[in-house]
């Protein structure tokens, strides 16, 4: 598979995180992957918000999971955008999605869409909780899942491995050769995150990386130069 940027949070180095705008902005810029974060609204709503409250990305405040959709959509979530659902999200771009889940009962909820809309090839399912990935993996045959680690050590593969997932998304900063060599003898793809600079580039580039996750659509342009 050929080297994939993915845009984090479409592309939060310069416009809103985990709103149509910035999702517009990252395909636009040639991302290959958008990624995104999912919660449920207190009705059930599939929202795309990165936290579990809406203080540090809206002008509200309180859990998500407090809040119904109609609530939710009376906040500003940066430069006058809403706060989006995941539907939106399918329709607003066309390229593949990395969707982020944080519990079981959002991988249920991702599951209905994922069937009623036939998503099993374009949208990847992602998590730091290993049970969510099995979940999503259960209710949702041929899905491919990833998880995702901040701090870790070799024991990352074998997690990954039990769970069912067919890549790790590993934070940049902690990442080595070793656990680099061990995903690959367990045929892993893998992905750094979160790849803003030209030296952590370079990084990715070295250990043969198959992706990065960035902020900034400028990692895009000068990914294929790097050496």
């Amino acid at each position: 598979m050929n080297f994939l940027t993915i845009g984090h949070r479409g592309v939060m180095g310069i416009e809103p995180e985990n709103t149509l705008r910035s999702f517009v902005a990252a395909e636009h810029a040639g991302l290959d992957v958008i990624e995104l974060d999912l919660h449920l609204s207190k009705d059930g709503a599939l929202v795309v918000m990165h936290d579990a409250d809406v203080d540090r990305t809206t002008d509200g405040t309180g859990p998500i999971a407090e809040k119904t959709l109609a609530e939710l959509r009376a906040l500003d979530a940066g430069r006058g955008e809403r706060v989006p659902v995941f539907e939106e999200v399918l329709d607003a771009v066309k390229c593949p999605l990395q969707a982020e889940i944080k519990d079981e009962a959002a991988a249920r909820a991702l599951s209905e869409v994922m069937h009623s809309r036939d998503l099993v090839a374009r949208v990847e399912v992602s998590s730091f909780h290993d049970e969510a990935i099995a979940e999503i993996a259960r209710l949702v045959p041929g899905v491919r899942t990833a998880l995702i680690a901040s701090r870790y050590g070799t024991d990352i593969v074998d997690r990954a491995v039990e769970a069912g997932a067919r890549t790790v998304c590993l934070n940049i900063r902690r990442l080595t050769l070793e656990i680099v060599e061990h995903a690959r003898k367990a045929d892993l793809r893998i992905i750094g995150w979160v790849v803003n600079t030209q030296d952590h580039l370079r990084l990715v580039r070295a250990l043969a990386l198959d992706g990065a996750t960035t902020d900034y659509p400028e990692i895009k342009r000068t990914g294929r130069f790097t050496a």
